[in-house]
């Protein structure tokens, strides 16, 4: 079954190399990388829990493992900066940009389990930054609690 969140055929042959077999010793890959991409974008698009994942997809700890294994090696992000990077050499502009954008956001939260926070006594929940290029690309984005805040300190001309 196709699913509008499914990767395009031209959309999976830009990021399949990211994919390189796994060495699982005797184990032998029980299902593609492109269904277990499509199952996660499935989740991400539609936020549907990772149990109510449709039946034609992996099943949902497969999936889970998938995305967690991805996470953690960084394999998101580094897909992410290729396919900015050839966005922007495709509008004839240098693939590491020299300028971005950021903008931040509170959200509240109901669950007690998430790590939260009051944000200036406005906001009890998470805060999130979101980085792109001019372009508009997505270049990074933080989540934390909405109490935490970053302060940049300039440097004054008597200090070393």
């Amino acid at each position: 079954m196709k699913y509008p969140s499914d990767l395009t055929t031209t959309q999976w042959n830009i990021i399949k190399p990211f994919f390189k077999k796994e060495n699982r010793g005797k184990h032998l890959q029980i299902h593609s990388k492109r269904k277990l991409v499509n199952a996660v974008l499935y989740i991400n698009k539609t936020g549907c829990q990772w149990r109510q994942l449709p039946h034609d997809f992996p099943k949902y700890t497969t999936v889970s493992s998938f995305y967690q294994r991805a996470v953690k090696s960084g394999l998101w992000e580094q897909i992410l900066d290729a396919l900015v990077e050839k966005v922007r050499v495709e509008e004839d502009r240098n693939a590491a940009p020299s300028y971005a954008l950021i903008d931040s956001q509170s959200v509240k939260t109901t669950s007690d389990s998430e790590e939260r926070g009051f944000d200036g006594g406005k906001t009890k929940g998470r805060k999130r930054h979101i980085v792109t290029d001019i372009m508009g690309n997505l270049l990074a984005v933080v989540v934390h609690a909405a109490n935490l805040h970053y302060t940049v300190k300039k440097k004054s001309k008597n200090s070393d």
